[in-house]
């Protein structure tokens, strides 16, 4: 079948063209995505240096399967997850199922190997665009009005709730929650530090929220995100300036808002290189910091900053269970406890994927979210 998708050459430039969809083989699902959402790691993605179709998060129906597909059949309404496990190595069998050892993640510069045909790894084939077969982002590549996945990259749901609000369970706010919920494990009371709060620092602090915490200080440069940070849960808020190396100064402002000597957590969410170790000043003794947004760079830190007996986590993608977590966010979300609709700031034509990027890169937006017609 024919598709529209977003493709870039990873020269740094997107365009949208026409692809043809396989039918699925025999572990695979077809999935007319519905609503994707955007974070900046599909900005990232237009300089992997190869030919990608983008994006990573996203809720759809599904169209066909293939013959051993089981936990999912046409009709039914599931998000697409990008960390996909198989559910049988060391990692899934110790519910480290986002690290799995046989489907880790495809990251900038690992391209996929060709015919690649493992559990999770989608086939290169099921998608072509001008006659060749093309790698879709994280295997899922959700901007795309259709994809081809494995089967446990998706999660059926039946909850209401908008596609837009259901797309971006499956990065920005898994990542978010489960840092402070799964990883962190923030505890009843606790203070905590978040540091940035754009998509994913915004659901470390409704994850923080959701766990008990009392007091929870929002620290960013952006004055509008510091607003919102308050609508999701934040208690207190400082703004930063740019010129603040290491964020000495905002780490001051949240020691002199918190008790025994700092944050009983703190949580960095820029995927800024120098500020990789500010959790670590936040934090007191015996404090836990989480450098949530995946700096991949070399960093230096002064190890004075782990004393005494401080945790730093360096976690992926929440320790996402797909089919446990998932359905838990969902709950949340029905109870009212975890806000999504309200991440939504705006939702684009697929036509304006170029807008959308520059409000994301602007700071404009929680979550712009791309919407598919129906």
């Amino acid at each position: 079948m024919l598709a529209k998708a977003a493709i870039t050459l990873g020269n740094g430039t997107f365009s949208i063209e026409d692809v043809e969809v396989k039918a699925p083989l025999k572990d695979e699902v077809l999935v007319k995505i519905m609503a994707a959402g955007l974070c900046h790691t599909d900005h990232d993605s237009l300089h992997w240096g190869r030919p990608v179709i983008l994006g990573h998060e996203g809720a759809g129906v599904v169209v066909s399967v293939g013959a051993d597909v089981n936990s999912v059949r046409p009709g039914d309404k599931v998000i697409l997850n990008w960390a996909i496990p198989c559910g049988k190595c060391f990692q899934c069998q110790n519910q480290n199922q986002h690290i799995c050892e046989n489907n880790s993640p495809v990251v900038a510069g690992d391209a996929l190997p060709d015919g690649q045909v493992s559990s999770g790894h989608a086939r290169l084939e099921s998608t072509l665009f001008k006659g060749k077969g093309i790698e879709r982002s994280f295997n899922i590549g959700t901007l795309s009005t259709h994809t081809i996945v494995k089967e446990p990259a998706v999660v059926k749901y039946e909850t209401e709730i908008p596609f837009s609000a259901a797309s971006i369970i499956g990065c920005g706010v898994m990542t978010g929650y489960g840092s402070a919920v799964n990883t962190a494990k923030v505890t009843p009371g606790a203070t905590v530090a978040v540091i940035g709060t754009g998509g994913v620092g915004l659901n470390v602090i409704q994850g923080a929220k959701i766990s008990g915490a009392a007091k929870i200080v929002a620290i960013d440069i952006n004055p509008t995100r510091l607003e919102m940070a308050k609508k999701f849960g934040a208690t207190h808020t400082v703004l930063a300036e740019k010129t603040d190396k290491g964020l000495k100064k905002a780490t001051q402002l949240v020691k002199e808002m918190t008790s025994n000597g700092g944050a009983d957590f703190a949580f960095e969410c820029t995927a800024i290189p120098e500020l990789g170790a500010a959790p670590l000043g936040m934090v007191r003794n015996a404090g836990t910091a989480v450098q949530v947004s995946g700096i991949e760079e070399e960093v230096t830190i002064d190890m004075q900053l782990f004393e005494w007996d401080k945790i730093y986590i360096n976690p992926l993608y929440g320790k996402c269970r797909p089919q446990i977590d998932f359905p838990k966010i969902l709950e949340l979300y029905s109870k009212g406890d975890l806000l999504l609709d309200e991440m939504v700031s705006s939702t684009y034509k697929f036509e304006a994927l170029k807008d959308a990027f520059d409000d994301m890169l602007s700071g404009k937006n929680a979550k712009g979210v791309i919407i598919f017609e129906s």
